[in-house]
């Protein structure tokens, strides 16, 4: 033993519980420590009002309510499902690629390079202001009225819709801009006329009535039913934010339903697709022919699905399966946990995009950031539904997933709109400053290429005076006194001083 014990306690005044050797107390301490914080935090945790899950809440809570919560989770979702698109792009239209142009990366190549220049639109449009965007609805939207007039006359048709100007090698389908046009052209004209942060709902009537009726008949002249939903939806969008009465609603919604029914009874395709969708089963090898495949493909996906690349459906058996069905080959290889995934990741960026409307005090930005958000989550929606049968197909693409440059452009554009939004919100400026320099700003002064190395090099005595600090005046005393008295001290000699 190391002393004496005494009453349960050694000479040493260490109890038994203690280790004997310091040496085995300064090696088992930092663990001992962070045992004992965890302890600690796991009791606090036990004790708090709901013990760990209201603990858990209280630290999503925090998390959702820091300043920067909207931009990172619009540009980590836009990431990530811009990311699964072009691999389930280049599965889903391999086969097909390979069997027509002899070349399977056919698509896939044009889907890289529009993300190629769409990324750049991006990343451009989250550094503009916001008067920019004010400025752009109106021509804008003169150029999507031009274009949809130009479909109606020069246009391609393709499966009973005329969607496509063919320009050399691309096409283009201009009522996908023409979304993003309604979005800012909408959001301005009702931002003009707010008065306290309110509109009132009897100046909808001119001219955006109109002009959303315009963009409405032009689309479904083109025969684009599926793309007529998406326009009405961000005007409702619209409608709801500046807080219309509801009969205002029951009435749009009243045309809406004439309008779809009229065009259901003009074109027998469309009325094809209704019985297929009410009966598929019964006309699986007619009507219902692309419904059953892309159900076929989400169930035998499981629950983990059969592997990246090894879809069966995508063999000539399930039609547009790189576009408008792939989420039924995502189903199909990825499982149900990947089609969970993606319906989380479009869940997020819908509350990212509400919580940038509702943190905001700008009639414009909160405007525009809920009607782009209305298109891209309820495009969404209006996919997924159509693929697991409950909606009618009507052949919109998976927004960011989905083959198709189009349709990538201007949702690019929206979600840049919306990070520069989420870059002022409350406080965001201010966490942004914190941060520090971003990666492409550290890339650059490794290089030599930042701001400051672009700048005049200071003189001696300019960095003299910019890196030393200002002595605080004393009263009564002007500023030669103390550099005086600092003078008439006698210095130290090092070795003196060190002594």
């Amino acid at each position: 033993m190391s002393g004496r014990t005494v009453s349960g306690r050694t000479v040493s005044g260490r109890t038994p519980s203690q280790a004997a050797d310091p040496a085995d107390a300064r090696a088992g301490g930092g663990a001992g420590a962070r045992a004992s914080r965890a302890q600690g935090e796991r009791a606090e945790s036990e004790q708090a009002p709901g013990g760990w899950a209201g603990a858990q809440v209280a630290a999503l809570r925090e998390l959702l309510g820091r300043p920067l919560t909207s931009y990172h989770l619009v540009l980590g979702c836009s990431a990530l499902l811009l990311a699964l698109g072009l691999m389930m792009v280049l599965s889903a239209s391999s086969i097909e690629a390979l069997q027509r142009t002899g070349n399977p990366f056919y698509w896939f190549l044009k889907q890289v390079t529009s993300v190629a220049i769409g990324l750049p639109l991006m990343w451009v449009c989250s550094r503009l202001p916001q008067r920019f965007f004010r400025l752009t609805g109106y021509p804008l939207m003169g150029l999507a009225i031009l274009g949809l007039l130009m479909v109606i006359f020069l246009g391609q048709e393709l499966l009973g819709a005329q969607r496509w100007i063919v320009i050399g090698p691309f096409s283009v389908q201009p009522s996908e801009p023409a979304k993003l046009a309604l979005v800012l052209w909408g959001a301005d004209l009702l931002a003009t006329r707010a008065r306290g942060g309110r509109i009132e709902w009897r100046q909808l009537l001119i001219p955006l009535m109109p002009g959303v009726a315009l963009l409405a008949v032009l689309v479904m002249i083109g025969r684009d039913l599926g793309t007529t939903f998406v326009l009405m939806m961000i005007f409702l969008a619209l409608l709801w934010v500046v807080g219309a009465p509801v009969r205002l609603f029951g009435g749009i919604l009243g045309l809406l339903a004439l309008a779809t029914a009229t065009m259901i009874i003009a074109e027998p395709y469309r009325f094809d697709r209704l019985t297929g969708y009410l009966h598929p089963w019964e006309t699986a090898q007619h009507e219902g022919f692309q419904t059953v495949q892309g159900l076929m493909a989400m169930g035998s996906g499981g629950w983990f699905g059969i592997g990246l690349g090894a879809s069966r459906q995508k063999w000539n058996y399930l039609p547009h399966a790189e576009s408008d069905f792939i989420f039924s080959i995502i189903g199909e290889e990825l499982g149900l946990l990947g089609t969970l995934v993606v319906v989380a990741l479009f869940g997020l960026l819908g509350y990212a995009g509400l919580r940038i409307a509702m943190r905001t005090r700008d009639p414009f930005v909160r405007l525009a950031s809920a009607a782009a958000t209305a298109w891209i989550a309820g495009q969404a929606v209006v996919n997924i539904g159509a693929v697991i049968g409950v909606l009618p197909v009507t052949g919109i693409p998976l927004p960011l997933v989905s083959y198709g440059g189009s349709a990538l452009l201007p949702t690019l554009a929206a979600l840049g709109m919306l990070l520069s939004f989420a870059k002022r919100e409350p406080g965001a400026a201010e966490a942004l400053a914190a941060r520090g320099p971003g990666p492409a700003a550290r890339a650059l002064s490794w290089l030599g290429l930042n701001a400051r190395a672009w700048r005049r090099p200071a003189s001696p005595r300019e960095a003299v005076r910019r890196t030393a600090r200002p002595r605080p005046a004393r009263v009564g005393t002007t500023r030669k006194q103390p550099r005086e008295q600092s003078r008439e001290r006698p210095r130290e000699h090092p070795r003196e001083s060190r002594e």
